[in-house]
């Protein structure tokens, strides 16, 4: 897991996706961030339990 001096958020934060990329492959179009979460370019995500997060790109208001 993380090992920075400012901890990453976990896997089961709101703010999970702020953590530091680990692994980065943008050729294939996903990350792996130091919480274990998989983050894809259509801003989907899988989490280390294995759910599936929906893209969840902002929308306009």
């Amino acid at each position: 897991m993380c090992r920075h001096s400012v901890l990453c958020p976990t896997a089961d934060s709101p703010d999970r996706e702020a953590a530091a990329v680990v692994v980065s492959h943008p050729e294939q179009g996903w990350s792996l961030l130091c919480n274990d979460i998989v983050v894809f370019d259509d801003t989907g995500d899988l989490l280390p339990d294995g759910q599936i997060v929906a893209p969840h790109r902002p929308t306009e208001a």
